[in-house]
């Protein structure tokens, strides 16, 4: 029987809790708190907390100068593509490196994951000039597959985990009962994996949703997402706290929606395998 915690022990606990929480949280409701404020009291000091004159002014004045819709379809067409095409591709990946290893896999492992010590502007220039010669700058399709391969390295590793800790006794009876390698992936292990999967798929999209650096170099209007939409209000004439704010605030209210109803889903898949 497990022994119960003391009161102020829990106590402590919670307050602890809580206080990293407002700690983590507090910039992003601050930056909401600023999107209400007009200019004059996002600029005030002492900063203005709660008492200020509330408006809906910077809202509809984003809206207005930018074309909120369009950004914000580009940021989901970018994400969720990018995320099925890395599916596409790690889950196979990963069940070889997780059911059928040589002695390669550990190397391999740890040189996809190498990839992702290098700075992005290391690859800006060759990846700009075949972005430029194939025609695809400013082009959805073509950042969808960047971006996509970008996080492959993080997606691989992460279904592999979640694919080790399936026993190999159930792929060895699955195939006894004749089936063939594409049944075994996709209607033995992936239905035993969807807690690790959907995790995974969520973290990718978080990653895509938020990628600024290659969106900012090769885009410009068409395929332009949220990111860029944010960095228009942001100019040599200034920061405009209020309305930068508020396209702050539009650009990550779909993401943090998202992540406030899949929090369940995610921590499971982020901690599955961890307790046995």
């Amino acid at each position: 029987m497990a022994r119960s915690t003391p009161l102020p022990r829990r106590l402590l606990n919670s307050g602890f809790a809580w206080a990293v929480g407002l700690l983590m949280f507090g910039p992003v409701l601050w930056m909401i708190l600023t999107s209400f404020k007009t200019e004059v009291d996002a600029s005030a000091m002492p900063p203005q907390f709660l008492f200020f004159h509330w408006t809906l002014e910077n809202y509809l004045t984003v809206q207005e100068r930018s074309d909120y819709f369009h950004h914000a379809w580009n940021s989901v067409f970018l994400s969720f593509g990018a995320t099925i095409f890395g599916l596409l591709v790690a889950i196979p990946a990963a069940w070889a490196m997780a059911f059928a290893p040589n002695k390669r896999t550990k190397d391999v492992l740890l040189w996809m994951l190498s990839t992702k010590m290098m700075p992005a502007v290391g690859a800006l220039v060759p990846i700009y000039l075949i972005f430029r010669d194939t025609g695809m700058l400013d082009n959805r399709w073509g950042l969808l597959v960047l971006l996509g391969m970008g996080n492959l390295p993080i997606v691989v590793w992460m279904l592999y985990t979640y694919f080790k800790e399936i026993p190999k006794e159930i792929l060895e009876a699955a195939r006894m009962d004749g089936t063939n390698l594409p049944q075994e992936i996709f209607f033995v292990l992936l239905p035993m994996a969807v807690p690790g999967i959907a995790s995974t798929m969520l973290l990718n999209v978080i990653l895509a949703w938020n990628e600024a650096f290659w969106t900012l170099n090769l885009t410009t209007r068409s395929a332009a997402p949220l990111t860029m939409f944010i960095a228009a209000y942001s100019s040599p004439e200034g920061l405009f706290w209020a309305k930068l704010s508020a396209a702050s605030t539009l650009a990550i209210a779909p993401i943090l929606i998202i992540g406030w109803f899949s929090q369940r889903q995610l921590v499971r898949g982020l901690t599955f395998g961890a307790v046995k």
